[in-house]
Protein backbone atom coordinates (compact mmCIF):
# COMPACT_ATOMS: atom_id res chain seq x y z
CA UNK A 1 0.00 0.00 0.00
CA UNK A 2 0.86 3.46 -0.66
CA UNK A 3 2.42 5.66 1.87
CA UNK A 4 0.95 8.90 0.63
CA UNK A 5 -2.43 10.21 2.00
CA UNK A 6 -4.52 11.15 -1.15
CA UNK A 7 -5.48 15.56 -1.18
CA UNK A 8 -8.76 15.98 -2.37
CA UNK A 9 -10.33 19.17 -4.35
CA UNK A 10 -11.78 20.20 -1.36
CA UNK A 11 -8.35 19.90 0.08
CA UNK A 12 -7.00 22.18 -2.38
CA UNK A 13 -9.54 24.78 -2.30
CA UNK A 14 -9.39 24.79 1.70
CA UNK A 15 -7.15 28.23 2.36
CA UNK A 16 -7.20 27.28 6.09
CA UNK A 17 -2.86 28.40 7.51
CA UNK A 18 -3.41 25.20 9.38
CA UNK A 19 -4.76 23.12 6.64
CA UNK A 20 -2.09 24.74 4.58
CA UNK A 21 0.49 24.21 6.15
CA UNK A 22 -0.41 20.22 6.96
CA UNK A 23 -0.74 19.70 3.59
CA UNK A 24 2.66 21.06 2.59
CA UNK A 25 4.43 19.47 5.18
CA UNK A 26 2.66 15.79 3.86
CA UNK A 27 3.59 17.01 0.51
CA UNK A 28 7.26 17.86 1.28
CA UNK A 29 7.49 14.18 3.19
CA UNK A 30 5.87 12.53 0.19
CA UNK A 31 8.80 14.45 -2.38
CA UNK A 32 11.74 13.51 -0.40
CA UNK A 33 10.33 9.66 -0.04
CA UNK A 34 10.06 9.31 -3.91
CA UNK A 35 13.21 11.07 -4.57
CA UNK A 36 15.54 8.74 -2.58
CA UNK A 37 16.90 11.23 0.23
CA UNK A 38 15.86 13.45 3.01
CA UNK A 39 15.90 17.50 2.17
CA UNK A 40 19.26 18.83 3.82
CA UNK A 41 19.11 18.81 7.79
CA UNK A 42 19.57 22.06 9.59
CA UNK A 43 23.07 23.03 10.23
CA UNK A 44 24.11 21.95 13.83
CA UNK A 45 25.48 25.20 15.86
CA UNK A 46 27.28 22.87 17.87
CA UNK A 47 28.90 20.85 15.50
CA UNK A 48 31.86 21.38 12.71
CA UNK A 49 31.95 24.43 10.89
CA UNK A 50 30.52 24.25 7.71
CA UNK A 51 33.86 25.66 5.85
CA UNK A 52 35.87 22.75 4.66
CA UNK A 53 39.34 21.93 6.86
CA UNK A 54 42.20 23.88 4.46
CA UNK A 55 44.33 21.28 2.36
CA UNK A 56 47.59 21.67 0.35
CA UNK A 57 48.32 20.05 -2.94
CA UNK A 58 51.55 17.58 -3.78
CA UNK A 59 52.93 15.79 -6.25
CA UNK A 60 54.39 12.49 -5.18
CA UNK A 61 57.13 9.92 -6.84
CA UNK A 62 57.47 6.94 -5.16
CA UNK A 63 59.41 3.51 -6.82
CA UNK A 64 57.66 0.13 -5.87
CA UNK A 65 58.58 -2.83 -6.20
CA UNK A 66 56.29 -4.30 -9.39
CA UNK A 67 53.82 -6.86 -6.83
CA UNK A 68 50.53 -7.84 -7.07
CA UNK A 69 49.12 -5.47 -3.85
CA UNK A 70 52.04 -2.66 -3.89
CA UNK A 71 50.24 0.23 -4.99
CA UNK A 72 47.05 -1.11 -3.05
CA UNK A 73 48.77 -1.05 0.63
CA UNK A 74 50.52 2.47 -0.69
CA UNK A 75 46.86 3.56 -1.09
CA UNK A 76 46.34 2.58 2.19
CA UNK A 77 49.34 4.14 3.82
CA UNK A 78 47.83 7.76 2.51
CA UNK A 79 44.07 7.37 3.10
CA UNK A 80 45.46 6.43 6.83
CA UNK A 81 46.66 10.45 7.17
CA UNK A 82 43.59 11.44 5.35
CA UNK A 83 45.57 11.85 1.92
CA UNK A 84 42.90 12.28 -1.31
CA UNK A 85 44.65 10.92 -4.29
CA UNK A 86 43.81 13.15 -6.99
CA UNK A 87 45.46 10.97 -9.54
CA UNK A 88 48.09 8.42 -10.77
CA UNK A 89 50.84 7.86 -13.28
CA UNK A 90 52.61 4.66 -13.65
CA UNK A 91 55.78 4.43 -14.77
CA UNK A 92 57.34 1.30 -15.30
CA UNK A 93 61.19 0.66 -14.78
CA UNK A 94 63.39 -2.01 -15.13
CA UNK A 95 63.60 -3.31 -11.27
CA UNK A 96 60.54 -1.97 -10.67
CA UNK A 97 57.22 0.75 -11.25
CA UNK A 98 57.58 4.30 -10.22
CA UNK A 99 54.64 5.85 -8.96
CA UNK A 100 53.26 9.34 -9.73
CA UNK A 101 50.41 11.04 -7.57
CA UNK A 102 48.77 14.56 -6.90
CA UNK A 103 47.38 14.41 -3.53
CA UNK A 104 45.54 16.79 -0.89
CA UNK A 105 46.48 16.50 2.02
CA UNK A 106 45.67 18.44 5.23
CA UNK A 107 47.17 21.77 5.42
CA UNK A 108 48.99 20.99 8.46
CA UNK A 109 50.25 17.63 7.67
CA UNK A 110 54.09 18.11 6.92
CA UNK A 111 55.97 16.67 3.14
CA UNK A 112 58.27 14.38 5.91
CA UNK A 113 55.25 12.30 6.78
CA UNK A 114 53.88 11.53 3.36
CA UNK A 115 57.73 10.23 2.11
CA UNK A 116 57.26 8.25 5.84
CA UNK A 117 53.80 7.39 4.52
CA UNK A 118 55.27 5.79 1.70
CA UNK A 119 58.43 4.48 3.12
CA UNK A 120 55.72 2.14 5.53
CA UNK A 121 54.10 1.03 2.48
CA UNK A 122 57.32 -0.16 0.62
CA UNK A 123 58.33 2.86 -1.36
CA UNK A 124 61.72 3.93 -1.87
CA UNK A 125 63.29 6.87 -3.49
CA UNK A 126 60.89 9.17 -2.78
CA UNK A 127 60.49 12.64 -4.09
CA UNK A 128 58.02 15.11 -3.10
CA UNK A 129 57.13 18.84 -3.67
CA UNK A 130 53.98 21.39 -3.67
CA UNK A 131 51.83 21.35 -6.55
CA UNK A 132 49.27 24.04 -7.74
CA UNK A 133 45.69 24.49 -9.14
CA UNK A 134 47.70 23.64 -12.87
CA UNK A 135 48.70 20.20 -11.55
CA UNK A 136 45.30 19.64 -11.34
CA UNK A 137 45.03 19.06 -15.19
CA UNK A 138 45.04 15.60 -16.39
CA UNK A 139 48.19 13.99 -17.66
CA UNK A 140 46.45 13.19 -21.28
CA UNK A 141 45.03 16.46 -21.57
CA UNK A 142 48.39 18.65 -20.37
CA UNK A 143 50.29 16.57 -23.32
CA UNK A 144 47.37 16.95 -26.02
CA UNK A 145 47.77 20.92 -25.25
CA UNK A 146 51.75 20.85 -25.67
CA UNK A 147 51.65 19.21 -29.32
CA UNK A 148 49.48 21.83 -30.08
CA UNK A 149 51.61 24.37 -29.13
CA UNK A 150 54.70 22.42 -30.50
CA UNK A 151 52.52 21.83 -34.18
CA UNK A 152 51.61 25.67 -34.13
CA UNK A 153 54.94 27.43 -33.49
CA UNK A 154 58.77 25.69 -34.11
CA UNK A 155 60.01 27.88 -31.42
CA UNK A 156 57.48 26.08 -29.17
CA UNK A 157 59.40 22.48 -29.25
CA UNK A 158 62.01 23.74 -26.07
CA UNK A 159 59.13 25.34 -23.78
CA UNK A 160 56.71 22.19 -24.51
CA UNK A 161 59.51 20.26 -23.04
CA UNK A 162 60.29 22.33 -20.16
CA UNK A 163 56.33 22.23 -19.75
CA UNK A 164 56.29 18.34 -20.15
CA UNK A 165 59.39 17.44 -17.44
CA UNK A 166 59.27 19.72 -15.36
CA UNK A 167 61.78 22.53 -13.91
CA UNK A 168 64.93 21.81 -15.99
CA UNK A 169 67.69 23.22 -18.27
CA UNK A 170 67.32 22.84 -22.24
CA UNK A 171 70.16 23.33 -23.97
CA UNK A 172 70.97 23.54 -28.01
CA UNK A 173 73.96 22.08 -29.85
CA UNK A 174 74.04 23.03 -33.51
CA UNK A 175 74.77 19.98 -35.86
CA UNK A 176 78.49 20.72 -36.25
CA UNK A 177 78.93 19.81 -32.59
CA UNK A 178 76.54 17.48 -32.59
CA UNK A 179 78.61 15.40 -35.04
CA UNK A 180 80.75 14.73 -33.02
CA UNK A 181 78.23 13.78 -30.30
CA UNK A 182 78.76 9.84 -29.82
CA UNK A 183 74.87 8.95 -28.81
CA UNK A 184 72.81 7.15 -31.43
CA UNK A 185 70.44 9.52 -33.13
CA UNK A 186 67.46 8.62 -31.40
CA UNK A 187 68.84 10.46 -28.33
CA UNK A 188 68.62 8.59 -25.50
CA UNK A 189 68.50 9.28 -21.61
CA UNK A 190 71.29 8.55 -18.19
CA UNK A 191 69.35 9.36 -14.88
CA UNK A 192 69.31 13.10 -15.14
CA UNK A 193 70.53 13.86 -18.20
CA UNK A 194 68.10 13.45 -21.57
CA UNK A 195 69.30 14.11 -25.33
CA UNK A 196 67.03 14.22 -28.11
CA UNK A 197 68.00 14.66 -32.15
CA UNK A 198 66.43 17.68 -34.38
CA UNK A 199 65.13 17.23 -37.27
CA UNK A 200 68.54 19.79 -38.53
CA UNK A 201 70.85 17.43 -37.26
CA UNK A 202 70.88 19.24 -33.61
CA UNK A 203 70.67 18.05 -30.04
CA UNK A 204 68.82 19.12 -27.49
CA UNK A 205 69.98 18.48 -24.26
CA UNK A 206 67.77 18.31 -21.29
CA UNK A 207 69.02 18.72 -17.60
CA UNK A 208 67.26 18.04 -14.20
CA UNK A 209 69.33 17.46 -11.80
CA UNK A 210 66.48 16.74 -8.98
CA UNK A 211 64.82 14.09 -10.35
CA UNK A 212 65.79 11.22 -12.48
CA UNK A 213 63.96 10.71 -15.95
CA UNK A 214 62.07 7.93 -16.24
CA UNK A 215 61.50 5.56 -19.75
CA UNK A 216 57.85 7.20 -19.94
CA UNK A 217 59.38 11.14 -19.92
CA UNK A 218 61.83 10.13 -22.50
CA UNK A 219 59.00 8.39 -24.83
CA UNK A 220 56.65 11.31 -24.39
CA UNK A 221 59.46 13.74 -24.75
CA UNK A 222 60.82 11.79 -28.54
CA UNK A 223 57.07 11.83 -29.73
CA UNK A 224 57.04 15.65 -29.29
CA UNK A 225 60.14 16.04 -31.30
CA UNK A 226 59.28 13.37 -34.11
CA UNK A 227 56.11 15.56 -34.19
CA UNK A 228 58.23 18.86 -35.01
CA UNK A 229 60.44 17.11 -37.44
CA UNK A 230 57.34 16.02 -39.02
CA UNK A 231 55.61 19.25 -39.75
CA UNK A 232 59.07 20.99 -40.64
CA UNK A 233 59.76 24.66 -40.34
CA UNK A 234 56.73 27.00 -39.21
CA UNK A 235 56.12 30.40 -37.89
CA UNK A 236 52.80 31.73 -36.75
CA UNK A 237 51.63 34.56 -39.32
CA UNK A 238 49.54 37.64 -38.23
CA UNK A 239 51.19 40.90 -37.89
CA UNK A 240 50.78 44.42 -36.43
CA UNK A 241 50.95 47.91 -38.50
CA UNK A 242 52.43 50.45 -37.00
CA UNK A 243 51.89 54.28 -37.82
CA UNK A 244 55.38 56.53 -37.44
CA UNK A 245 54.66 59.97 -36.33
CA UNK A 246 56.02 61.12 -40.24
CA UNK A 247 53.21 58.69 -41.34
CA UNK A 248 55.21 55.82 -42.27
CA UNK A 249 54.03 52.29 -41.89
CA UNK A 250 56.12 49.59 -39.98
CA UNK A 251 55.34 46.35 -39.67
CA UNK A 252 55.69 43.69 -36.82
CA UNK A 253 55.75 39.98 -37.51
CA UNK A 254 57.58 36.91 -36.48
CA UNK A 255 60.88 36.23 -38.46
CA UNK A 256 63.10 33.43 -38.85
CA UNK A 257 66.03 31.76 -41.27
CA UNK A 258 64.34 32.64 -44.15
CA UNK A 259 64.87 36.30 -43.61
CA UNK A 260 68.81 35.77 -43.33
CA UNK A 261 69.40 37.54 -46.33
CA UNK A 262 67.27 40.28 -45.04
CA UNK A 263 69.02 40.65 -42.13
CA UNK A 264 72.57 40.61 -43.57
CA UNK A 265 71.21 43.28 -45.48
CA UNK A 266 70.29 45.38 -42.55
CA UNK A 267 73.90 44.72 -40.65
CA UNK A 268 75.24 46.49 -43.91
CA UNK A 269 73.41 49.66 -43.23
CA UNK A 270 74.08 49.81 -39.59
CA UNK A 271 76.57 51.69 -38.04
CA UNK A 272 79.78 50.25 -36.35
CA UNK A 273 78.96 51.69 -33.36
CA UNK A 274 75.24 50.50 -33.59
CA UNK A 275 76.22 46.67 -34.34
CA UNK A 276 79.01 47.27 -31.24
CA UNK A 277 75.93 48.10 -28.75
CA UNK A 278 74.03 45.19 -30.31
CA UNK A 279 77.04 42.33 -30.04
CA UNK A 280 79.59 43.42 -27.86
CA UNK A 281 82.20 42.34 -29.96
CA UNK A 282 83.76 42.51 -33.73
CA UNK A 283 81.69 44.03 -35.70
CA UNK A 284 82.99 41.85 -38.37
CA UNK A 285 81.66 38.86 -36.49
CA UNK A 286 78.04 40.10 -36.70
CA UNK A 287 76.79 38.24 -39.33
CA UNK A 288 78.10 35.22 -37.82
CA UNK A 289 75.22 35.33 -34.69
CA UNK A 290 72.59 35.47 -37.41
CA UNK A 291 71.78 31.96 -37.89
CA UNK A 292 71.58 31.06 -34.33
CA UNK A 293 69.39 34.40 -33.44
CA UNK A 294 66.93 33.82 -36.23
CA UNK A 295 66.62 29.56 -35.56
CA UNK A 296 63.37 28.76 -33.67
CA UNK A 297 65.45 26.38 -31.25
CA UNK A 298 66.59 29.48 -29.17
CA UNK A 299 63.87 31.19 -28.92
CA UNK A 300 61.87 33.58 -31.15
CA UNK A 301 61.90 36.69 -33.51
CA UNK A 302 60.50 39.52 -34.30
CA UNK A 303 61.22 42.02 -37.40
CA UNK A 304 60.12 45.22 -38.16
CA UNK A 305 59.91 45.62 -41.54
CA UNK A 306 58.90 48.80 -44.28
CA UNK A 307 55.85 48.72 -46.49
CA UNK A 308 58.83 47.42 -49.35
CA UNK A 309 59.82 44.88 -47.09
CA UNK A 310 62.82 45.81 -45.79
CA UNK A 311 63.96 44.59 -42.55
CA UNK A 312 64.65 47.73 -40.54
CA UNK A 313 64.87 46.30 -36.66
CA UNK A 314 65.40 42.78 -35.21
CA UNK A 315 64.37 42.03 -31.66
CA UNK A 316 65.11 38.58 -29.95
CA UNK A 317 63.90 36.84 -27.38
CA UNK A 318 66.09 33.89 -26.84
CA UNK A 319 65.94 30.50 -24.48
CA UNK A 320 69.36 30.55 -22.62
CA UNK A 321 69.03 27.30 -20.33
CA UNK A 322 66.21 27.98 -17.25
CA UNK A 323 66.33 32.26 -18.27
CA UNK A 324 65.62 34.33 -21.40
CA UNK A 325 67.45 36.77 -22.70
CA UNK A 326 65.77 39.99 -24.59
CA UNK A 327 67.76 41.57 -27.45
CA UNK A 328 67.41 44.67 -29.83
CA UNK A 329 68.42 46.30 -32.77
CA UNK A 330 67.45 48.83 -34.79
CA UNK A 331 68.68 50.41 -37.95
CA UNK A 332 70.74 54.08 -37.45
CA UNK A 333 68.35 56.18 -39.61
CA UNK A 334 65.21 54.44 -37.76
CA UNK A 335 66.05 55.10 -34.37
CA UNK A 336 64.35 57.04 -31.62
CA UNK A 337 61.37 56.24 -33.65
CA UNK A 338 59.57 53.94 -30.51
CA UNK A 339 60.53 50.92 -32.97
CA UNK A 340 62.78 49.30 -30.48
CA UNK A 341 60.22 49.85 -27.80
CA UNK A 342 57.26 48.65 -29.20
CA UNK A 343 59.33 45.54 -30.29
CA UNK A 344 60.23 45.87 -26.48
CA UNK A 345 56.88 45.17 -25.25
CA UNK A 346 55.82 42.33 -27.73
CA UNK A 347 58.68 40.14 -27.14
CA UNK A 348 57.86 40.59 -23.14
CA UNK A 349 54.08 39.49 -24.00
CA UNK A 350 56.26 36.77 -25.34
CA UNK A 351 58.16 35.72 -22.48
CA UNK A 352 54.72 35.91 -20.54
CA UNK A 353 52.78 33.18 -22.66
CA UNK A 354 56.19 30.99 -22.41
CA UNK A 355 55.81 31.40 -18.31
CA UNK A 356 59.08 33.08 -18.60
CA UNK A 357 59.37 34.79 -14.59
CA UNK A 358 62.04 37.62 -16.07
CA UNK A 359 64.31 38.85 -19.22
CA UNK A 360 67.12 40.32 -18.67
CA UNK A 361 68.81 42.44 -21.59
CA UNK A 362 72.89 42.87 -22.00
CA UNK A 363 74.23 46.23 -23.39
CA UNK A 364 76.64 49.40 -23.00
CA UNK A 365 76.48 51.69 -19.68
CA UNK A 366 76.44 54.43 -22.60
CA UNK A 367 73.02 52.75 -24.36
CA UNK A 368 70.25 55.06 -23.21
CA UNK A 369 68.18 54.07 -25.75
CA UNK A 370 68.09 50.38 -24.35
CA UNK A 371 67.69 51.32 -20.72
CA UNK A 372 64.97 53.74 -21.89
CA UNK A 373 62.86 51.09 -23.51
CA UNK A 374 63.29 48.57 -20.08
CA UNK A 375 62.02 51.12 -18.16
CA UNK A 376 58.92 52.42 -20.41
CA UNK A 377 57.97 48.08 -19.75
CA UNK A 378 56.56 49.92 -16.14
CA UNK A 379 58.28 46.08 -14.63
CA UNK A 380 60.40 46.15 -11.51
CA UNK A 381 63.99 45.84 -12.83
CA UNK A 382 67.42 44.96 -11.43
CA UNK A 383 70.32 46.74 -12.74
CA UNK A 384 73.95 45.16 -12.28
CA UNK A 385 77.20 46.73 -14.32
CA UNK A 386 80.81 45.34 -14.50
CA UNK A 387 82.86 47.13 -16.54
CA UNK A 388 81.51 49.01 -19.12
CA UNK A 389 78.04 46.07 -19.30
CA UNK A 390 75.10 46.33 -18.25
CA UNK A 391 72.59 43.81 -17.40
CA UNK A 392 68.90 44.71 -16.81
CA UNK A 393 66.94 42.16 -15.47
CA UNK A 394 63.05 42.23 -15.81
CA UNK A 395 60.53 40.70 -13.02
CA UNK A 396 57.70 39.64 -15.19
CA UNK A 397 55.93 37.86 -12.21
CA UNK A 398 55.07 41.72 -11.04
CA UNK A 399 51.96 43.66 -11.72
CA UNK A 400 52.29 45.70 -15.56
CA UNK A 401 51.43 49.01 -15.20
CA UNK A 402 50.20 50.95 -17.78
CA UNK A 403 52.54 51.37 -20.89
CA UNK A 404 53.07 55.32 -21.99
CA UNK A 405 51.95 56.62 -25.28
CA UNK A 406 53.76 54.66 -28.22
CA UNK A 407 56.54 57.19 -29.68
CA UNK A 408 55.86 59.48 -27.03
CA UNK A 409 59.22 60.78 -25.04
CA UNK A 410 62.74 61.80 -26.28
CA UNK A 411 64.80 59.30 -25.48
CA UNK A 412 62.55 56.33 -26.95
CA UNK A 413 64.69 54.04 -29.05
Amino acid sequence: MSDVTRVTENDLHDRSPRRRGALLERAAHWWSRRQGHAPPAEPDPAGASPNPAPNALWRMRTTVRDEPGTLAALCTSLAERRVDILSLQTHPLADGTMDEFLLRAPQELPAAELTRAAEEAGGTATWIERADAHDLVDAPTRILGLATRTALDAAELPLALRQLLGRCTIKSLPAASAARDAHPAEGGFEETVMRLRTPEGGTLTVERPYLPFTPTEFARARALVDLDARLGPRVPGGKDVLTLPEGNDITLSRADSTDLAAAKAMHERCSPRTLSKRYHGPVGDADRYLDHLLSPRYGRTLAARTASGRVVALGHLLWDGDETEIALLVEDDWQRRGIGAQLLRRLVALAREADCHSVYAVTQASNTGMVAAMRGLGLPLDYQIEEGTLVITARLAETVTASPVPYEGAEQR
